[in-house]
């Protein structure tokens, strides 16, 4: 049978490289064209990875916690006997010729100074039959322990380490070990988690890695032998490396403050008419839209009367450039459990308040789901920031970079508010927005900002023109 070697494919926007989350299938098994073989977790989003390639797996390049690039070995597929090689691509034959025979048999020992495909040093061993009759999703749980087929690895440098359970790899992940460091206890040098605590246990002081420096992230000890931190003298609980959704948020937020000179004006807004508005059309249809669509409908409209804060700036060959959009593809910050993320719904402009609505009801849930692609997640021109949810009244942001701006609303609450002369209770917001200076100026700003406060203040009015 022919070996085909699936390569992590282009996962969009640029992105590089990703995260193997889970494997959906175990070496032995039979998978089909098009079905899901593991979940990557990306700069973007967690997404799963069809097969293109119909068969038995043959191999599994990388454990769960690994980083992947994109164009290296994913997963090798033996092809049925009666299919054709036309499949397999030229890249395939160098692959299989660094992959040692002996590792496409799960059942076969790693020879010595075997590596997986990935350039992980860690060679994924003693995955048997998903034991579920046939193929599909395979959790951990569910995979066969074949330690009494291994034989004992060659000891020394660059020798395969055996890894079976997915807790111990995902724990030394965690804590930014590396397995090829880790010596194994158990049978034929099976890695324990015992061996991965005993390796977070703190070193004696002055203690030193093999190639005799200390080792990257390394701490201080006291008398007593517990990891402390040299620059605070406070016990280090754990150390975890930064991957996906929160290493790209990190970075864009970085480069914002550093190439963005933003500046920001705000303004309490009485948003009472627009509460009883939507309180009225719920009473009356059963549904109305949410504050937030109805306040992404007048900032669609501003961006149409203030494109500046629509536009980018763009730096190429030394020349800084503005560049003007023909629709407005509007972002909304949003919690996840994998960090923050701001999915974009694209050309939002002319929707109406519901048709908003809808959009971000469902955008937003397909991104707390984890399911949101590149497509989804980048390519935006204006963002929302509600963190009024949060309980807040207002915040300096960062602008979510290369856009212009950012809008932040602020909760609404009970608070004290002058109408016509009188002394009132009314229901009050704070609006920030923080712009690059360098796009547009003060005026263009507060113009934009006094427009959506003017038509939260008075939505019917403005609402009657859009």
């Amino acid at each position: 049978m022919s070996l085909q070697v699936f390569l992590l494919p282009d996962l969009g926007e640029g992105l590089v490289e990703a995260e193997l989350v889970t494997w959906l299938v175990n070496v032995g098994d039979t998978v089909h064209v098009d079905q899901p073989i593991a979940e990557v977790e990306t700069a973007k989003s967690v997404v799963e990875v069809p097969s293109p390639f119909e068969g038995t797996v043959a191999t599994l390049h990388g454990a769960e916690g690994d980083t992947l690039e994109v164009g290296k070995p994913l997963i090798s597929v033996a092809a049925p006997a009666d299919a054709t090689t036309d499949a397999t691509t030229d890249a395939t034959a160098a692959v299989e010729a660094a992959v040692p025979a002996a590792a496409m048999t799960p059942a076969s020992p790693a020879p010595a100074g075997a590596q997986a495909a990935s350039g992980s040093g860690n060679v994924l061993i003693g995955y048997g039959t998903s034991g579920h009759g046939g193929p599909g999703r395979t959790r951990p749980g569910r995979r066969q322990h074949l330690t009494g087929q291994l034989e004992a690895p060659v000891a020394g440098p660059g020798r395969a380490h055996l890894v079976i359970s997915p807790l111990v790899r995902k724990m030394a992940h965690d804590h930014g070990l590396s397995l090829a460091e880790i010596p194994g206890s158990g049978v034929d040098g099976l890695i324990l988690r015992r061996d991965v605590e005993a390796a977070l246990a703190p070193a004696p002081a002055g203690a030193v890695s093999s190639t005799g420096t200390a080792p990257a992230g390394a701490v201080s000890s006291t008398e007593g032998g517990d990891a402390v931190d040299p620059r605070t003298g406070l016990h280090v609980v754990a150390r975890t490396p930064l991957t996906g959704v929160k290493k790209a948020a990190a970075t864009a937020l970085t480069r914002s403050r550093r190439e963005i000179p933003e500046a920001t004006v705000w303004v309490d807004v009485d948003a009472t008419a627009l509460v009883e508005l939507r309180r009225d059309l719920k009473a009356k249809d059963g549904s109305a839209p949410s504050l937030l669509a109805f306040v992404a409908r007048f900032v669609t409209a501003g961006l149409e009367r203030f494109p500046q804060l629509n536009a980018q700036l763009v730096s190429a060959g030394g020349t800084d450039s503005l560049v003007d959009f023909d629709g407005i593809n509007l972002g909304f910050a949003a919690q996840t459990d994998r960090g923050l993320v701001v999915p974009v719904l694209r050309r939002a402009q002319g929707r109406s308040a519901r048709a908003l609505d809808a959009a971000i009801r469902a955008l937003t849930g397909t991104a707390r789901d984890g399911k949101a692609g590149p497509a989804e997640l980048s390519g935006g021109t204006f963002t929302i920031n509600n963190y009024g949810v949060f309980g807040v009244d207002g915040s300096a942001a960062i602008i979510n970079y290369p856009e212009a701006a950012m809008l932040g609303i602020g909760r609404i609450t009970d608070k004290p508010w002058v109408v016509e002369g009188e002394l009132c209770v009314r229901k009050v917001t704070e609006l920030t927005l923080a712009f690059d200076h360098r796009v547009c100026d003060g005026a263009v700003a507060a113009g934009f900002l006094r427009f959506i406060a003017d038509a939260m203040e008075n939505p019917a009015a403005v609402l009657a023109d859009l």
